[in-house]
């Protein structure tokens, strides 16, 4: 990680964890918002207006959380207004780094090697860890935002004058619904499942496990009634949600992460709605099955042979 802007150590995947062996994960640094008009959003400055071409996501296709900005982006037919980077998917002793790997870019905007260089470009003394996405001001030269929850929100709606097409993913009539199951889904799946990768005592895993399962059978039994979404007939930012960790469950985190009791594709429901999204135009491109199973075979901590299995699909 970055220490006052310099790189202190050798990658690790554990960021933290409290007393009894569970896995934190590091906050977010960066918290400004692209509106229409470049007034400040609900956190940070203002100054960013929404412009085609201003602005670029860097992204890995292994991670979930950039996965949902990809996501959005597609769904709300933004990809001709923002750019985007992909990082190599192999975490390098040095994190995120930029090509040599099938798919992977080079960072043509800013000629970095690592993805640090990229937050020590914006904040000289940064400490802390190098995540992704990042949405970047290439007017500004800087960091908007780098939390993924923000940036789906606000690709939701910032780009509206210049295109309005696509789902509106937070409708204001379920927005108390989406907001309080986002949370649960976040807490006990998708950060569950790291929970339970990362965990460095049996109590701490056996308590992530349970509860990636309980979320998961929750799920299962709220799509039975036959509707395609999870709050109906709408899709919304918390079925993008729910469906960047489905994609990847069966292919690294039943096996990487030890959430083994079942695989996706023994839950019906869940199966049937993971492949409805993965249809709709443009989300496809948003997932790399390659990557994804490179990039977390290729964590040492777990893995330290590097060993990638061959299955299974999805």
């Amino acid at each position: 990680m970055l220490v006052n802007g310099k790189w202190d150590a050798d990658w690790q995947p554990v960021q933290k964890k409290d007393k009894d062996g569970r896995f934190i994960r590091q906050v977010s640094s960066f918290r400004h918002w692209i509106t229409p008009d470049g007034l400040p959003g609900p956190t940070g400055d203002g100054g960013f207006k929404a412009e085609a071409d201003r602005y670029h996501l860097y992204v890995a296709y292994i991670c979930p959380w950039a996965s949902r900005a990809l996501a959005v982006r597609a769904l709300k037919g933004l990809k001709d207004l923002i750019t985007v980077s992909v990082v190599n998917p192999r975490l390098s002793d040095q994190g995120w780094r930029f090509g040599d790997y099938p798919g992977a870019t080079t960072d043509e905007l800013n000629h970095a090697t690592y993805m640090h260089e990229i937050y020590t470009k914006v904040a000289p003394d940064f400490t802390g860890r190098a995540t992704v996405p990042v949405l970047w001001d290439k007017k500004q030269q800087t960091i908007v935002n780098n939390e993924s929850a923000d940036i789906v929100r606000m690709l939701n709606t910032a780009f509206k004058e210049l295109v309005d097409t696509g789902p509106d993913l937070y409708p204001a009539a379920l927005a108390n619904d989406i907001d309080a199951l986002n949370e649960q889904i976040y807490s006990q799946l998708n950060n569950g499942v790291y929970q339970a990768g990362f965990a460095s005592s049996q109590e701490a895993y056996d308590e992530a496990y349970n509860n990636v399962f309980a979320m998961l059978d929750k799920l299962e039994a709220q799509l039975s009634d036959g509707r395609p979404y999870l709050f109906g007939e709408q899709i919304t930012e918390t079925d993008i949600r729910t469906f960047v960790t489905l994609i990847r469950f069966d292919v690294a985190y039943h096996g990487i992460f030890k959430c083994n009791r079942n695989l996706i594709k023994q839950m019906p429901g869940l199966d049937a709605y993971m492949h409805r999204i993965w249809q709709l135009d443009g989300m496809a491109d948003t997932v790399n099955i390659d990557h994804i199973k490179a990039g977390y075979y290729s964590i040492k901590a777990l893995n330290p042979n590097g060993i990638v299995p061959r299955g299974p699909l999805i």
